[in-house]
């Protein structure tokens, strides 16, 4: 399948999950957004510290709690979605860090700013990109958080140069992410609606 194919699948079913709610993948788990992010490893004091519409259960894991972020970093979250880990991450690097967003979907970036809003987050901002192609300058992030985002791009060996592009000498990455132990067969490599389940 061709990679805008591809691109255009999942912003699709994105957008869909902006509006409407849910989780990418509950027939695989049948948890709700709260347990979702429970199981992934957030814990209850985190998601509550959030507004509710934050956490859509779309994660599969909790990179802020390991990623050793220190007041007045500046933290970019990958496929940012309604703004989960920014908030979380926000809160932590402080008023004197920033936080930027990225995602490829404008109904998760305007749900991530209405949740930034709401939480009085002035120290975090969301941006529409690609993530092959980061619209931010060389050295510019002391930290890349993504969740369960890389592997719903086609060209994973862009996005990672272009993490290694905007990231500060001595800065790191924290992700959490699927991963496949071997090959998948041809047919489901080529469907659409692997790509976004």
């Amino acid at each position: 399948m061709a990679d805008d194919n591809i691109k255009t699948r999942v912003l699709e079913n994105y957008a869909r999950i902006a509006r409407q709610g849910g989780t990418c993948c509950p027939a695989g788990t049948g948890d709700e957004p709260s347990q979702a992010g429970a199981r992934a490893g957030y814990r209850p004091e985190q998601l509550g510290a959030v507004p509710d519409q934050a956490n859509l259960g779309l994660g599969c894991g909790n990179p802020v709690v390991r990623a050793g972020l220190t007041p007045g970093q500046t933290v970019l979250d990958l496929g940012s979605g309604p703004g989960l880990d920014a908030l979380l991450a926000a809160e932590r690097v402080g008023p004197r860090g920033q936080v930027i967003g990225l995602d490829m979907t404008p109904d998760m970036i305007a749900r991530a700013e209405a949740n930034a809003a709401q939480a009085k987050a002035a120290n975090v901002r969301f941006l529409l990109a690609d993530l092959e192609h980061l619209p931010l300058p060389e050295a510019s992030a002391d930290v890349v958080l993504s969740n369960c985002v890389i592997n719903l791009c086609p060209d994973k060996r862009a996005v990672y140069r272009e993490i290694f592009r905007v990231l500060r000498p001595g800065g790191r990455i924290c992700i959490a992410d699927v991963l496949l132990e071997r090959p998948l067969p041809e047919s489901l490599a080529q469907d659409p609606k692997a790509w976004c389940a």
